[in-house]
């Protein structure tokens, strides 16, 4: 009898070492992998540089897209352009001779016609397509260009504009004819000017339909 209690404790104890061993060496595995991995170093991205960049490319782009714009106009030696500080140019096609010296202003209903051009004088968008044009001038959106461009003109008067892409659809286009990052050539003749309280006591204003981007109104 004491036999078989000595050898069951005996068996109980080996047992017990050979749990033992197996967690040693387990342990001893996980901790050697540990070792061997290789610490990594957080990724992190600088918003200067990346700022940097950013504006770098469209230094570029702005130059590259100034510069056909400036050999379009040497071509042109008939016309005379002016530059504007927003940083597109215009040349007269029709210039008003009278003495009075109103333009579009904010509040004021624009009725004009235009019409869409690439730099190459393939034409984009016709006028016919376009028309008619009715425009609540500083109270819609439309091309930013002609947005500004447009207050420079007189009742009766067609300019034609050159702007850069940023001046028109910029990076995106108007995901239909005009492609990204394309400057353009817009011709528009001014039909008439009238204030917005004249146009809504003798009729109802109507929106733009310019095709290629739909005008909305801006809150004010």
């Amino acid at each position: 009898m004491k036999v078989f209690y000595l050898n069951k404790i005996l068996m109980y104890s080996l047992m017990r070492v050979i749990k033992i061993s197996i967690g040693v060496f387990i342990g001893a595995v996980l901790l050697s992998s540990c070792n061997n991995q290789q610490a990594r170093k957080p990724i992190s991205y600088s918003s200067g540089s990346f700022m940097k960049e950013s504006v770098a490319r469209n230094k570029k782009l702005i130059a590259g897209e100034e510069s056909k714009i400036d050999s379009l106009i040497k071509r042109d030696t008939a016309s005379k352009y002016i530059a504007t500080p927003k940083g597109y140019w215009y040349k007269y096609e029709i210039k008003s001779t009278s003495s009075d010296s109103i333009r579009p202003k904010k509040g004021d209903v624009a009725y004009f016609d235009y019409e869409v051009k690439d730099l190459n004088g393939n034409v984009i968008y016709t006028e016919l397509e376009l028309r008619p044009q009715v425009y609540l001038v500083d109270k819609q959106n439309i091309m930013m260009g002609m947005r500004d461009g447009i207050k420079l003109m007189k009742k009766g008067e067609k300019v034609t504009f050159l702007f850069p892409s940023h001046m028109g659809y910029g990076y995106h286009g108007d995901n239909r004819r005009i492609g990204h990052n394309e400057p353009l050539v817009t011709t528009i003749f001014l039909r008439d000017i009238k204030p917005e309280t004249e146009v809504r006591t003798t009729e109802k204003p109507k929106t733009t339909t310019e095709t290629p981007k739909t005008t909305t109104e801006v809150k004010e």
